[in-house]
């Protein structure tokens, strides 16, 4: 009798344990083509995104920049020389016109990169108007069209 019960109890055990083992290859399969489809259909919608994000970004960091050098004209009169650059904004400038009034502390913490990591090319006085203040977009090359294309202090549309 006690080995009939230990049969049963046996036969319980390992009906539980095979019911915990895991996932099935094809449902494996199932699940991973699930997720292969919902990528083939989402990816495609987030790439064109990165790009656009960039430049966005890119226009929201000139404006800073160009709020840094409206208070830097404030201070002291002008805006800085092409010689000083934006670092005229950081540190005080050793070079050109020494502004007499600059604020202790800099306009900006430090000269930000475009959002593909290149510096802003900054002339002073500019060719369309006191300062020209440009990222050259992906390519970091003057012109270009679509995510190369330039985004200008000038044309922030």
């Amino acid at each position: 009798m006690i080995n009939v019960m230990n049969n049963k109890q046996n036969k319980k055990r390992k009906r539980r344990r095979s019911s915990e083992r895991g996932f099935t290859l094809i449902e494996i399969m199932v699940v991973v083509t699930i997720l292969a489809i919902l990528i083939a259909l989402v990816a495609p919608k987030m790439v064109g995104r990165t790009d656009q994000a960039r430049r966005v970004s890119t226009k929201a960091q000139m404006k800073n920049i160009e709020g840094a050098l409206q208070l830097y004209k404030l201070d002291n009169g002008i805006y800085p020389s092409t010689e000083q650059g934006l670092e005229a904004l950081v540190d005080v400038p050793t070079v050109g016109v020494i502004p007499k009034n600059w604020k202790e502390g800099g306009y900006l913490s430090k000269v930000p990169n475009d959002a593909w990591g290149n510096p802003f090319a900054y002339v002073s006085p500019g060719s369309n108007g006191e300062y020209d203040l440009v990222s050259y977009g992906a390519d970091d090359e003057p012109g270009g069209e679509g995510d190369d294309a330039d985004i200008e202090s000038w044309n922030l549309n």
